[in-house]
C-alpha cells in the first residue's frame, strides 16, 4: 500500500473510556480531522455495531469532498476496532487500538493504510504527510474532549 501511517498518545483516561466514546461513529465528527458527517449505513450481522457493521462518511480532505464506506473487520471492545474501506475514491484501512498503560492512562494509536493507485500514486507522499498530521490531531482532539467532558 502507498500510504501506512501511524500516531499515538497516551489519554489520561482508562481504556474503556477513550474505546468507548472513539469507538462510537456518532461521535466520528467530533473528533475526526475532516469528517463532516457519519451515517450507519448497515448493521453488523448480529444487530447495532460490530463486524460486518458499515459506516459511510463524508468527509473533506486536501481540499476536495469525498464520501466513502468502511466495513468493520474487527471489532474487540475496548482494545480495538479495525474497518477497511469497501468504497471511495480509494483502498484504505483503520485501525483504532486502546491499550492499558501505567496509572490507569490508555495508548492510543490510529494506523492509516491504503493510497491512491496508478498515476495518483505519485501524491503518495504528500498524502502520507497530511494523514500522519491529521491523525495526530485527531488523538489530540480525542484527549480534549474527553478530558472537557470528564471535568
Amino acid at each position: 500500500m502507498a500510504i501506512d501511517v501511524e500516531a499515538e498518545r497516551v489519554i489520561p483516561l482508562p481504556p474503556e473510556q477513550v474505546a468507548e466514546y472513539a469507538m462510537d461513529w456518532r461521535h466520528d465528527a467530533d473528533w475526526t480531522q475532516g469528517i463532516r458527517s457519519a451515517e450507519l449505513t448497515r448493521e453488523a450481522d448480529g444487530g447495532g455495531f460490530g463486524v460486518g457493521a458499515e459506516v459511510t462518511r463524508t468527509a473533506y480532505f486536501l481540499g476536495r469532498r469525498i464520501n466513502y464506506v468502511l466495513r468493520v473487520a474487527s471489532y474487540d471492545f475496548p482494545r480495538l476496532l479495525d474497518m477497511v474501506s469497501v468504497a471511495g475514491p480509494m483502498p484504505m484501512h483503520v485501525t483504532y487500538a486502546f491499550d492499558p498503560y501505567p496509572d490507569g492512562d490508555t495508548l492510543a494509536r490510529i494506523r492509516v493504510r491504503g493510497g491512491p493507485g496508478g498515476l495518483a500514486r505519485l501524491l503518495a507522499p504528500l498524502m502520507a504527510r497530511q494523514v500522519r498530521t491529521n491523525i495526530g490531531k485527531d488523538l489530540r482532539d480525542l484527549e480534549r474532549r474527553l478530558t472537557q467532558h470528564s471535568e
